[in-house]
């Protein structure tokens, strides 16, 4: 009887997490590099690829010399799992061939699964984010829509579920946005994977565009937490979130409905309530809104910092801590206490009268005969000094000094600016201060200097206001301006006019006092 042969067992499979191997083996870089050669592959349709393919396909500065180092490196991926080489019967032409080691080579599930979360996390790591004003603006009219929907007696689901959809993306969005630009931000601040000429060309564009979004979420944040308010108020929103929780649900089965309603309707509060957080304070916490303005009005001086350091580094000023954190570095490294001795006489420069001049005789004779740092001066071996250096105080020929340059006119350029525009901000606030309680449509025309000092000082305004409150009052940043804002219950609108268009809003009693004038009198 002939016994049945035995199939060979099969190879172990790989750990759950070996297609990641590759990231910490030596050569990382040549696998990333192959697994990228074949991802570009499979864009093109191509399914399998020789060695030679992929060896032609790297790029020329980090080709290896040999084919043979990409034959290693696809075996490798092959037992990580990355890969399956299956052998290469197409260029067969002789029995011999059926022994050469021939293989093609093709991605597996695993690999391709692993190369997608690399790519993944490399876009995440490299995201720098962005202040979006126009998602602010988007915000706004999503949120007039569903004042439109709830106004209505029966809300259509569809639209109800499609506005609170854009407006819940939208802020995620912005709110994501927001936080990898702040942090990229900081990293500029401290100047980390950043360069110093990269900075220095773009930090004008960049404080640009703080203030641009700084002034929008202002004038938007504050028109964002109003209609908040009203959809909150007249108890609008709950029935919307309701109705786009039942179409969310509509598609479960009858003896999940009631439960998978309960629980859209909790993830969709869940979203309005962050929302509202975000530009309404509440429960005595700022809103994030209010946190991410000062954040960005706290990095403009801070990169204003940063390039008068570099100014100062570019001016060769030297760091007399870093200085100082070297030389204790080399008097620690110092092998004995002669060296000790020699490094403080060389950096301090505090010697002995007996070391005012050394010459070949003197080393000689320290030579034969050493003497001790310590040894004092009237015990010490007297000391020749040269004619010329008792009558002129030094050896070498003093040079024509150098020419003190003249900088009176830069800065009386400097102090006329600081004039100008200590006269302009003076000028806008005497403008804006009122004599007395007076409304917010009585303002009249307002200068582009004016108009943005009343954009921040109303800003300061509208973010201490909390719900259910009708007066507040705020100061400036520089403490040289309050205002007191008094809700009006007539619901008329106020207008200010400026060289950019009308600025339209809720009227108000509004007070705009100039603390520095009152204090002038004082």
């Amino acid at each position: 009887m002939t016994p049945t042969p035995k199939s060979p067992a099969p190879a172990p499979a790989p750990p759950l997490y070996a297609p990641f191997a590759h990231l910490t083996a030596p050569g990382s870089a040549l696998y990333r590099r192959t697994m990228q050669t074949f991802l570009t592959a499979k864009e093109r349709f191509a399914v399998h690829l020789r060695p030679e393919d992929v060896h032609a396909a790297l790029p020329a500065g980090e080709r290896p010399a040999e084919l043979d180092a990409v034959v290693n490196a696809l075996d490798s991926l092959v037992k990580w799992g990355n890969l399956r080489a299956d052998p290469d019967t197409a260029r067969v032409t002789a029995v011999e061939d059926f022994y050469r080691k021939r293989f093609v080579y093709q991605l597996t599930q695993a690999g391709e699964a692993a190369e997608e979360a690399l790519s993944a996390y490399d876009e995440a790591l490299g995201r720098r984010g962005a202040l979006q004003a126009v998602a602010l603006h988007d915000i706004v009219t999503q949120l007039r829509a569903l004042l439109v929907l709830g106004a209505e007696e029966l809300p259509d689901p569809a639209k109800t579920y499609l506005a609170l959809d854009a407006l819940t993306s939208r802020f995620a969005t912005l709110a994501e946005n927001a936080r990898a630009f702040m942090g990229s931000l900081q990293r500029t601040i401290d100047l980390h994977d950043v360069e110093e000429e990269v900075f220095l060309a773009y930090k004008d564009r960049l404080i640009q565009y703080l203030e641009r979004f700084i002034q929008d979420l202002i004038t938007l944040g504050g028109r964002i937490a109003q209609l908040i308010l009203e959809l909150e108020d007249g108890d609008v929103i709950a029935p919307l979130l309701r109705t786009a929780a039942a179409r969310e649900a509509a598609d479960a089965s009858p003896e999940d409905a009631e439960h998978a309603e309960r629980e859209a309707y909790a993830r969709w509060t869940g979203r309005w309530d962050g929302l509202a957080a975000w530009f309404i304070s509440r429960n005595g916490r700022d809103s994030q809104a209010r946190l991410l303005r000062g954040r960005a009005l706290g990095a403009i001086p801070q990169l204003l910092a940063v390039v008068r350091s570099l100014n100062e580094r570019r001016a060769g000023r030297s760091d007399r801590s870093a200085d100082f954190r070297t030389l204790a570095r080399w008097f620690a490294e110092a092998p004995d206490d002669d060296a000790r001795h020699r490094l403080w006489r060389t950096a301090f420069g505090l010697y002995p009268t007996r070391h005012l001049t050394v010459d070949a005789d003197t080393l000689a004779t320290r030579m034969a005969r050493p003497v001790p740092a310590a040894t004092p001066w009237a015990e010490a071996d007297t000391l020749r000094i040269s004619p010329q250096l008792r009558r002129t105080g030094s050896y070498e020929r003093r040079g024509k000094p150098r020419k003190v340059e003249d900088r009176s006119e830069a800065r009386h350029h400097l102090a006329e600016i600081a004039a100008k525009q200590a006269a302009e901000t003076a000028s806008a606030r005497a403008r804006l201060a009122t004599d007395g309680a007076t409304r917010l449509s009585a303002l009249g025309d307002l200068d582009p200097l004016a108009f943005g000092l009343f954009l921040q000082l109303l800003g300061d305004a509208l973010a201490t206001w909390r719900p259910g409150m009708t007066h507040t009052s705020a100061t400036s940043n520089d403490g040289s301006m309050e205002i007191r804002l008094t809700a009006l219950g007539d619901g008329t609108t106020a207008e200010v006019t400026t060289h950019g268009g009308t600025f339209r809003g809720p009227d108000h009693i509004v007070e705009i006092i100039d603390l520095t004038e009152r204090d002038s009198r004082r």
